[in-house]
């Protein structure tokens, strides 16, 4: 199993080890907002972290870390371009394998600027997009984000986040990739599975979003159980709780 989207910077060492005596081999930590991103250097600070800190921790615990760094839309610094500058080179770190995660939150102007720079980086580069989209006014935004994406990176190299039944109907009609984010006040793995059952597992990952918010580290491996006493195929568990975020991302099996 891989968690497909945690925020490994606010969880301590102990949710790591319980994530893998559950069997999950490895999770992708996203940048985001853990403070106030007032310049650029906070920013760049935040990533260090991402890419030093937090990979040992989890190793420690038996946990493999991949990492997706970008300007989340809660953090856009007043100097925004000096981080978009560098993008390039900190995503030939080899622990870097995904651009995110970037989006829109309120759907402002200076939101749309730094998302549409963002996709342009990872589509010159090769790199897929974990994108963010917001627990409140998530049927207004999120027809935005995909206006955004349009024209600007194949839908194919983006991971839709924190996805829906107010937003499934459009975004099911599109090539993304679509999160379903089990986590307190957004999906119980119970919702979850109803959604996998309507639309089937091809373009579907599994995520717990761990933050500083109601977390629970083993949202994944309740769903994938509720999944087998639902009766779904061993293939299908695989491929929304490991395979389709293994191939996306290009990880190899540990």
């Amino acid at each position: 199993m891989i968690d497909s989207h945690i925020h490994a910077d606010t969880r301590p060492s102990e949710d790591f080890e319980l994530m893998a005596v559950s069997g999950i081999e490895g999770a992708l930590t996203c940048a985001h907002d853990p403070l106030e991103m007032t310049s650029s250097d906070v920013v760049m600070a935040h990533f260090r972290r991402l890419l030093t800190v937090d990979p040992e921790r989890a190793a420690r615990n038996g946990l493999k870390l991949h990492t997706a760094l970008g300007i989340h839309p809660r953090a856009i610094p007043r100097d925004p371009e000096r981080v978009i500058e560098k993008l390039p080179d900190l995503l030939r770190n080899p622990s870097v394998v995904a651009v995110g995660e970037v989006g829109l939150d309120s759907g402002s102007e200076i939101e749309k600027d730094v998302f549409k720079a963002q996709l342009k980086v990872a589509d010159e580069l090769g790199y897929p997009v974990i994108v963010h989209t917001p627990r409140r006014g998530k049927a207004d935004v999120t027809p935005q984000i995909m206006d955004v994406i349009d024209g600007t990176i194949d839908e194919s190299m983006v991971v839709v986040e924190h996805v829906n039944l107010e937003v499934l109907p459009e975004l099911v009609e599109t090539e993304c990739m679509l999160g379903l984010t089990v986590q307190p006040e957004k999906l119980t793995p119970e919702e979850a599975v109803e959604i996998l059952r309507e639309y089937g597992t091809d373009r579907f990952v599994l995520n717990s979003d761990m933050s500083s918010a109601p977390s629970d580290p083993l949202s994944v491996p309740r769903t994938v159980q509720r999944m087998k006493m639902e009766g779904f195929s061993r293939s299908d568990i695989r491929r929304v709780s490991d395979g389709n975020i293994r191939d996306l991302l290009k990880i190899s099996p540990i």
